[in-house]
């Protein structure tokens, strides 16, 4: 009988061992009535094994052909959508024994709460049994992702996870095939601004984490090109933008505004002054903004015609070129040339940028499945 106030339980799974019918039998036995297990694309000697989960009361879905942890995840989710439409919301595991039904028991409650969210069962990599690869792996990327996203979470490739029926639309279309899948989720979600909470869990490292899939170099560099990937894509549009913009700003100052014999000296309010450099800086600010708009638009963040972002970069530039402006005349009163003092403050106010641009401006939407008629 379901149980509708329990989530679905999704494996992905390849090549598993006699301790994925076990599991799935703890699992029933705990009240988790339903079970997806996919196969994917294990060699056909492991079907015996399979057939034992179907016996069980599980869902078997899966391909012939390995397609990865990501489309593993993904063809379990679109099933759900089409299959369960009472469940509250599904709780992803893994098929090699990590994670133990207790802890599965305390994502399900924390999903019981309502709220619409992200659950992570995030492990204690500072105990002595973590192998030292996975301590140092998920440390530097736990502090890269808090760097880049502004979120905090304390294990980053953990895959059991919880959220609400909801979010199960969302998370299909989340792109990535392999172990790269599970990071653009929380890229997605921190963009998104979705809460996502860690719920500390039982760690545990089986013949020092031999029986996992994952290859160190190939998929740490797949999941790095995903946390890394747009900050790259943002820095060559701002490396485009800033070579615009240094070059009319010293075009302009020490050339076309002399040539026009334009020599300004006006006062301002608050104590500033719009004299050639100042107005210069503005102008090429200018032009490199709406290039550099259009170049996050349309290429980095992948938002075009989304309301209100124009407004927001707008607001955001009028404050940089403000802390640009005022930055460049303090440290001219230092003796600095504008040159060197308009290269440091704006290197300086590139990583603000990023922020306010990653967190605010280009922010995800968040889109939500059409309840049930």
């Amino acid at each position: 009988m379901k149980d509708e106030r329990m989530p679905v339980v999704l494996i992905p799974s390849l090549e598993p061992d006699d301790r994925l019918p076990a599991y799935i039998t703890q699992l029933m036995e705990n009240g988790f009535s339903r079970v997806v297990v996919v196969n994917d694309g294990s060699a056909p000697s492991y079907q015996p094994i399979f057939d034992r989960i179907s016996t069980l009361g599980a869902t078997v879905l899966g391909y012939a052909v390995n397609q990865g942890k990501g489309e593993a995840l993904k063809t379990g989710y679109r099933w759900i959508l089409e299959h369960e439409p009472d469940c509250i919301g599904v709780l992803t595991a893994d098929a090699d024994g990590q994670h133990t039904v207790p802890d599965c028991l305390k994502l399900a409650e924390a999903l019981r709460s309502g709220e619409d969210a992200l659950w992570l069962g995030s492990r204690d990599f500072n105990l002595p049994n973590i192998p030292p690869k996975s301590r140092t792996g998920n440390k530097l990327t736990s502090l890269v992702f808090k760097l880049l996203y502004g979120v905090w979470l304390p294990d980053t490739q953990t895959g059991l996870r919880a959220f609400p029926r909801g979010e199960l639309a969302f998370m299909a279309e989340v792109p990535g095939a392999r172990y790269e899948y599970e990071m653009n989720v929380l890229i997605a979600c921190a963009r998104r601004k979705l809460p996502i909470h860690a719920i500390t869990i039982e760690t545990i490292y089986e013949n020092n984490n031999e029986g996992t899939h994952f290859h160190p170099i190939r998929d740490s560099w797949r999941i790095y090109k995903v946390i890394l990937g747009n900050f790259f894509k943002f820095m060559a549009s701002s490396l485009i933008c800033f070579g615009v913009d240094q070059l009319l700003f010293n075009l302009f100052r020490s050339w076309l505004f002399p040539l026009l014999g334009l020599h300004l000296q006006v006062k301002l309010p608050l104590g500033m002054t719009l004299d050639n450099t100042s107005l210069a800086n503005y102008t090429a600010r200018l032009f490199s903004a709406i290039l550099n708009f259009k170049l996050n638009e349309e290429l980095v963040f992948k938002v075009k015609g989304r309301k209100g972002t124009a407004w927001r970069y707008a607001a955001t530039c009028v404050v940089i070129i403000i802390l640009s402006t005022l930055g460049i005349k303090a440290l001219g009163l230092l003796g600095m040339a504008p040159w060197l003092a308009k290269l440091i403050c704006d290197f300086l106010l590139y990583f603000v940028s990023y922020r306010i641009q990653q967190s605010w401006v280009f922010a995800e939407e968040k889109k939500k499945e059409a309840p049930n008629p």
